[in-house]
């Protein structure tokens, strides 16, 4: 199922909805197929998977619903549970112009939003870079409306610039030249305007997403971050978050292996189920 969400500000937001494999029974601790003739619920409900859980992924920057590795996430998890996949704004086929990691925080919870109204009752948001920064936030800010939270390869703080490929994406977002990139050699559109305000860091936002479940995963081979940010990150969490240091992992959703995927899932099954 796809559709078109309209934003809190008022964006068109590309959506694509997959009931998944199995259904998770917490009463009976078995994976079950999903029954295809039990799909028949009235108005947007979807009867026969409304006792599983749903998977809302955020991608990173200058991904989209459409890039390969979103799509590879979104069929391991599919394992598990439905899965909703969406553009963020001003990326693939969405509306706007991207904010990166500001505004995004409205892309993600029209997402949740509609995850709920299609039955869902039981929803985790798995964000990766940009997007792991994005769930953060929404957690933290959207009054606790998730029931866990993976965030994989994101930033701690804001403005960081280490590393030679975050010298190079702040190069792409602030000059002119590098919002023209942007947009014809990586289909990404982005706003010119800075922030202001300044959104709530990521480290900032941890502390207020408990007691919902949050996990961290970061690779200790990320050429974009490097392990301050999700030890940062952990400790912001305390007991209410895990961190998984991933050995020779580099960065985001094209780095992320499908058993560490499928790890995932587990996590998520046994933290929201």
């Amino acid at each position: 199922m796809r559709t078109f969400l309209r934003t809190a500000d008022g964006v068109a937001i590309d959506s694509v909805y997959e009931p998944g494999c199995v259904v998770y029974d917490p009463r009976k601790a078995v994976y079950e197929p999903v029954d295809e003739g039990s799909r028949e619920g009235s108005g947007n409900a979807v009867s026969g998977v409304s006792r599983g859980l749903v998977f809302v992924i955020a991608h990173g920057f200058t991904g989209d619903a459409d890039r390969p590795h979103v799509r590879r996430v979104a069929r391991e998890f599919a394992r598990y549970g439905a899965v909703v996949t969406f553009s963020f704004r001003g990326h693939g086929r969405s509306g706007g112009r991207s904010t990166v990691g500001d505004r995004e925080v409205l892309d993600l919870a029209a997402a949740v939003r509609w995850a709920r109204e299609l039955g869902h009752t039981r929803v985790v948001t798995v964000g990766f870079s940009m997007g792991g920064s994005v769930v953060l936030r929404h957690a933290a800010l959207d009054g606790g409306g998730v029931d866990a939270v993976v965030s994989v390869s994101a930033p701690a703080r804001w403005f960081y610039r280490g590393t030679p490929p975050m010298r190079r994406l702040h190069w792409l977002v602030t000059r002119p030249s590098g919002r023209l990139v942007g947009r014809y050699g990586l289909r990404t559109r982005i706003h010119h305007r800075q922030w202001d305000p300044v959104p709530l860091a990521p480290f900032e936002a941890v502390p207020r997403i408990a007691p919902t479940p949050l996990l961290v995963v970061h690779g200790d081979q990320d050429a974009y971050f490097p392990l301050d940010h999700p030890r940062m990150l952990a400790d912001a969490a305390g007991e209410h978050g895990e961190l998984w240091v991933e050995h020779g992992m580099g960065h985001a959703e094209n780095a992320a292996p499908e058993p560490l995927l499928r790890r995932i899932g587990d996590w998520a099954v046994a933290r929201a189920g």
